[in-house]
């Protein structure tokens, strides 16, 4: 039997005719709106005859032209009186919901989403205005949040909070040893099908508190995995909502911790002033916690985003007060923050220096970062390439000896983040490259990475 002729979409013209958009612009707000929202589209007029004709487009672009639409005819508009399919919204788990509600579906739907491989998740790319409105609805939303609570089927208790907690500290282990890309697709998973019946149990203001906030921290890690893997698009969608269930969780520490989380991911996709502010956002909610670690964890990250935009001022003043924070005595140390130590502020520090040209103090600093505890496997391999890149302008024979071991360290590790770092001090050492251990190491970058 033959396929069925497409049917003329009389609903998407009819919103045409009303609007007056033509053609050419119609696709051109698709395309837009989509970029904003880390969605790279090709469309322009021919597309727009295709839809008239009745072609349905791939996901997420109903949800898109139904929004054009909307903008467009002032009321809300839906893909089905575009005479289009349903589909998950494009900008899912992008926003930092008003509502508990909402926010508890936007991360079982992106969980579900995810699990599902939908086209519009992968590869997304940063999207660059959610961030700054995720960390002004964390600043404003008034709370505590009320109520933190749920009827469904299955009474939930503290044993199913320390589940969660327990399992999203061996896949934080594993994600340090082996990097994101070898435990994302598992902590995915996890959460779709062991954390998403949880949240819809039937539990109290205390246990749903608690539970919140363990979701919180496995989401960060997912959000962080992705990170790694280079995934912007996706990693910003799991540590907003990741941000948001702290809030419901009243954590202000962990959403200082994820805050910080963002402004690591803005400074290394070239967004430092985006950095700058998150990490002072950040900042606000690690004071009102008392924790001098943390803060100073907060105020590394700022730091790095003035590295990032060469203000040399503003970075070292930021840099002392980040110094001072960790020097205090801090009795309220949380469990996930216990990477932050010594080593963690010299690698910071020197990958500062390393970015304003300062690369003797950057090699002195990336050479205390290597005393560090064990089991932070991608961790050191980042640092051996931070030292590397610091000696290669200098001491080229000597990069090329800490860059062999990153190399030989990186072929265990699944991380993107791991494969930009080595071919940074693959290009470092192209003036050099008339020496022989220089050529033949970086020509193993290349095949390697």
């Amino acid at each position: 039997m033959g396929r069925n002729p497409k049917q003329p979409n009389r609903q998407l013209a009819e919103l045409i005719e009303e609007t007056g958009v033509l053609r050419k612009g119609l696709a051109r707000r698709v395309v837009e709106r989509g970029r904003a929202l880390g969605v790279d589209l090709a469309y322009d007029h021919t597309s727009v005859g295709r839809w008239l004709a009745g072609e349905q487009p791939t996901p997420p672009t109903p949800s898109l032209i139904a929004e054009v639409m909307s903008e467009l005819a002032g009321r809300r508009i839906l893909p089905t009186d575009c005479g289009m399919t349903p589909c998950d919204s494009a900008d899912l788990g992008l926003e930092f919901s008003l509502s508990l509600t909402e926010a508890t579906a936007a991360a079982t739907a992106l969980w579900r989403s995810d699990v599902e491989r939908r086209r519009y998740l992968q590869g997304s790319s940063y999207a660059v205005a959610v961030y700054p409105a995720a960390s002004m609805r964390w600043l404003t939303l008034p709370g505590p949040e009320h109520p933190v609570s749920s009827s469904g089927l299955r009474r939930i208790g503290q044993a199913d909070v320390d589940g969660v907690r327990t399992m999203t500290r061996v896949f934080a282990d594993l994600d340090n040893s082996v990097g994101g890309g070898r435990i994302r697709s598992t902590v995915v998973h996890y959460l779709h099908t062991s954390v998403a019946p949880l949240l819809h149990g039937t539990y109290g203001e205390d246990v749903g508190r608690k539970l919140f906030g363990a979701t919180a921290e496995m989401m960060k890690l997912a959000g962080w995995a992705a990170y790694d893997l280079e995934e912007h698009g996706l990693a910003q969608r799991y540590l907003i909502q990741a941000l948001r269930m702290a809030r419901a969780a009243g954590d202000a520490a962990l959403g200082a911790e994820i805050l910080s989380a963002m402004s690591h991911q803005a400074t290394y996709v070239g967004r430092p002033g985006d950095a700058v502010d998150l990490a002072r956002a950040a900042q606000i909610a690690a004071r009102s916690t008392g924790s001098a670690t943390l803060e100073a964890g907060c105020l590394l990250v700022e730091a790095h985003g003035h590295a990032g935009r060469t203000d040399q001022r503003s970075f070292g003043i930021t840099l002392a007060a980040a110094e001072r924070a960790f020097g205090r005595e801090d009795s309220s140390l949380p469990g996930w923050l216990t990477y932050l130590d010594s080593a963690y502020m010299s690698a910071k520090s020197a990958q500062c220096f390393r970015d304003l040209g300062d690369h003797k103090r950057a090699a002195e600093l990336a050479l205390q970062s290597l005393d560090m505890s064990d089991g932070y496997n991608r961790g050191r391999t980042f640092n051996l390439c931070l030292l590397a890149s610091s000696l290669a302008q200098d001491d080229p024979h000597e990069a090329v000896r800490v860059g062999e071991q990153a190399l030989e360290l990186a072929s265990g590790v699944e991380s993107k983040r791991t494969s930009a770092y080595l071919r940074d001090v693959r290009a470092r050492l192209t003036r050099h490259d008339a020496m022989p251990d220089v050529a033949e190491f970086r020509q193993r970058v290349k095949a390697g990475v």
